[in-house]
């Protein structure tokens, strides 16, 4: 007798769906007085902390207690990415405190590798590399020092926040070059086996 598949509606999921809800919420805090003012920049700065803080929490609670859904796998990557998508654009526009180019290489390589991965499934399951899980970490990281009020910050910060963003984005093309050739070599061999569905 195998054991009942978990309901969608579980704890691990609410986390995910409470971090999509959190999602207009941050927005709105970010752009208070056209984002000038230092207590709701620090606001925003700790409701995108939070938000990306429950993604670990999700992600442990669904492998710890056995609460893997296909509801969860949809959901999960639709709230990272909108959680850094509204990050990097709204600091681009209307903010301006980013050029366009940075949004639209990270988010074109997060929607174009995602449409790859799912295109993949009739060949294999390509799971999370490492450097994709650095390029994460780099572009959160990113993101917080860039939503601080760094005009009223040493301008060493600046610096420091800068540079995170250069190798966010460094390492976001690399890893999205990296999947693209795993794609090809999966679709390669599947092809010559003929295991593609």
């Amino acid at each position: 007798m195998t054991d009942p598949a978990p309901s969608p509606w579980n704890i691990a999921n609410l986390v995910t769906m409470v971090r999509i809800a959190l999602v207009p919420v941050f927005a709105w805090a970010l752009l208070v007085d056209d984002g000038t003012s230092v207590t709701w920049r620090l606001v925003a700065t700790g409701i995108f902390a939070a938000a990306a803080l429950s993604d670990k929490i999700d992600g442990y609670l669904a492998r710890s207690r056995g609460l893997v859904t296909d509801l969860g796998k949809i959901l999960d990557p639709i709230a990272d990415k909108a959680l850094v998508g509204s990050a990097l654009v709204l600091l681009w526009w209307p903010l301006g405190e980013l050029p366009w180019w940075v949004p639209v290489v990270i988010l074109a390589r997060e929607l174009g590798i995602t449409v790859m991965r799912m295109a993949m499934l009739r060949y294999a399951v390509m799971p999370a590399s490492r450097g994709g899980k650095i390029k994460t970490v780099l572009q959160i990281v990113a993101i917080l020092l860039f939503l601080l009020p760094l005009a009223h910050l040493p301008q060493a910060v600046l610096v420091v926040a800068w540079i995170a963003m250069g190798a966010a984005v460094v390492v976001t093309v690399v890893t999205g070059v990296d999947y693209v050739v795993q794609g090809w070599r999966i679709r390669r061999d599947a092809r010559r086996t003929g295991t593609g569905r």
